[in-house]
């Protein structure tokens, strides 16, 4: 039996995925990383590095969705912003490419 034949795992969402994405796009918007790199390659390890030092927040319905949106004005939310902008920052000064 294979699961993924049998369910539909496309409801299995990492909001935490959500929040750093949207909140990666917001602080690179700001005035203050207007030099920053944006190239794919470094918004992608800003992403890995953020998510990396938060918890997974899953969810796989519409409750947990409304939760999940809760999140934003949570300690949580305040997590991603924090993990976001100590990825910007480290990306900023190490870049993967010259």
């Amino acid at each position: 039996m294979g699961l993924q034949e049998n369910y539909n795992f496309d409801f299995l969402v990492n909001e935490a995925e959500r929040m750093v994405l949207e909140e990666l796009e917001h602080q690179l918007d700001s005035e203050k990383n207007k030099k920053i790199c944006t190239c794919e390659e470094c918004v992608l390890d800003m992403a890995a590095l953020a998510l990396n030092r938060l918890k997974p927040m899953y969810r796989a319905s519409l409750m947990g969705t409304l939760y999940a949106h809760s999140l934003q004005e949570s300690e949580y939310g305040e997590d991603v912003r924090n993990a976001v902008e100590e990825a910007i920052s480290k990306v900023a000064k190490n870049p993967a490419h010259d």
